[in-house]
């Protein structure tokens, strides 16, 4: 049977890029945020509850690609993911981005880049009792020297790479790179021999020569759960795919401003209605669910199998 994972980035709304922590935020860092912020921050653990439950109701055990220090700022909530046997990941320890969002050269050194890696995985780890082993960049702003650095804190797969005709959040072309997922390469983000990390990519849509982004998140409130639907199972095709989707995406309240003037539009759909979609998509595919962790396993063991590596 074809199998389908769904993950769930756990971030609040002053996490984007927009906001804190890249080349282009208001604030520098969420450090920066919390000693300027004086009004309410937390928009993420009322959703994340309803996540909770809409996950129990449809029996789906998902992979949380988790900011790690959630774990200080919101007490308990990371905790309360874990006990529900959810698969615990790393999406960051604060959500920074580590190249430039324009040139995706490099804005903070591989060594500080190390350093923020073992902190949030330390802190997850503290805080779950879980190994962690997958990896998510933050806004999937990501690079062969990053994917280098997880591998060698023993992370066994990243979740970041989305080839489509839209963007591209790499310092890589992105050749030979579509939905299944593969080896990248010492150093790059394209494909290469067996190593010890897996690269899971993003579904995409495909019209033509055209690469539309299906994997979820605001193209699923922007473009509707049948466009993405259409997407996954594409990607279902090669034996497996991804759904990822934001607890915020779900969330029946009005955000800070902060950032409206730059995406007016960013969160005008939202709440009740993209819930209905996420339940409504996962209703129409025959699949086995399983967490990221799995499909790494599975998919290394048989690419590993291919390339007959003992």
């Amino acid at each position: 049977m074809k199998t389908m994972s769904v993950t769930i980035d756990i971030e609040d709304w002053y996490h984007v890029p927009a906001v804190c922590s890249s080349s282009f935020s208001k604030y520098k860092d969420t450090e920066d945020f919390f000693s300027k912020w004086n009004g309410k921050y937390d928009y993420l653990t009322e959703p994340t509850m309803q996540t909770l439950d809409l996950l129990d109701e449809l029996d789906i055990h998902a992979t949380f690609f988790i900011v790690a220090e959630v774990v200080n700022r919101y007490p308990g909530l990371v905790k309360a993911i874990g006990t529900k046997g959810h698969e615990i990941a790393c999406h960051g320890y604060n959500h920074m981005c580590y190249i430039n969002a324009r040139t995706r050269r490099p804005i903070h050194s591989r060594e500080f880049f190390l350093r923020q890696m073992e902190l949030a995985k330390k802190t997850l780890e503290r805080e779950t009792s879980q190994h962690i082993i997958g990896f998510r960049a933050p806004a999937a702003y990501v690079t062969g020297w990053m994917i280098d650095v997880i591998e060698s804190l023993g992370f066994k797969y990243d979740s970041s790479v989305s080839s489509n005709s839209l963007y591209n959040k790499t310092d890589s072309k992105l050749k030979g790179v579509g939905r299944m997922p593969y080896f990248p390469e010492k150093g790059g983000i394209e494909p290469g021999p067996p190593r010890g990390l897996l690269e899971i990519p993003w579904p995409y849509y495909e019209i033509g020569p055209i690469r539309i982004p299906s994997a979820g998140g605001p193209f699923l409130r922007f473009l509707g759960a049948r466009f993405i639907l259409e997407g996954i199972k594409q990607s279902l095709r090669s034996g497996s795919s991804l759904l990822y989707f934001h607890p915020l995406d779900i969330s029946h309240e009005i955000f800070p401003s902060e950032f409206s003037w730059r995406r007016p539009f960013y969160w005008l759909v939202k709440g009740r209605i993209v819930e209905d979609r996420i339940r409504w998509l996962l209703s129409k595919l025959d699949v086995e669910y399983v967490t990221m962790s799995e499909q790494a396993k599975r998919w290394t063991r048989m690419l590993c199998d291919f390339a007959d590596v003992p």
